[in-house]
């Protein structure tokens, strides 16, 4: 099982989509290559919103997660790299949308100048970790 959580004492998550601590449980720990709003054919989704391209960038983890049997609610850390701080919101409404407090992973924002293409305004470095339940061997 894995724990969330949210000491007292301290400066609280107030709906937003992470945890303060997430301490991994039993499983399988998945390392997920950053992940950017391309599709299938490495084309930019969503060029100019940043909307589109954390969803499009949420859906390719879950795609990956798929394939060992994992849910986005078995990641229990992501780094988001954004270039713009007025996105912020934005990232952080979409975040909560597939991350609810009881699964929510110990989080960091990391605003940078570029990503390694100039459409491309988000990316995401998930680590989860899927139970041996559900886990399948990729192929």
């Amino acid at each position: 099982m894995t724990y969330r959580f949210n000491p007292p004492g301290m400066w609280q998550p107030n709906g937003r989509a992470f945890s303060q601590g997430v301490v991994r449980g039993e499983g399988f720990v998945v390392d997920i290559t950053g992940q950017v709003a391309w599709d299938e054919h490495g084309d930019v989704v969503g060029v100019g919103d940043v909307e589109v391209q954390l969803e499009k960038a949420i859906d390719n983890v879950r795609l990956v997660l798929d394939q060992v049997g994992g849910r986005l609610s078995d990641i229990v850390s992501m780094t988001i790299y954004f270039l713009d701080r007025a996105d912020l919101p934005v990232i952080q409404r979409v975040r909560s949308r597939h991350f609810p407090a009881e699964t929510a992973p110990a989080s960091v924002l990391i605003q940078v100048p570029r990503l390694v293409q100039p459409e491309l305004l988000v990316e995401l470095v998930p680590i989860a970790v899927v139970p041996p339940s559900r886990f399948v061997r990729p192929q």
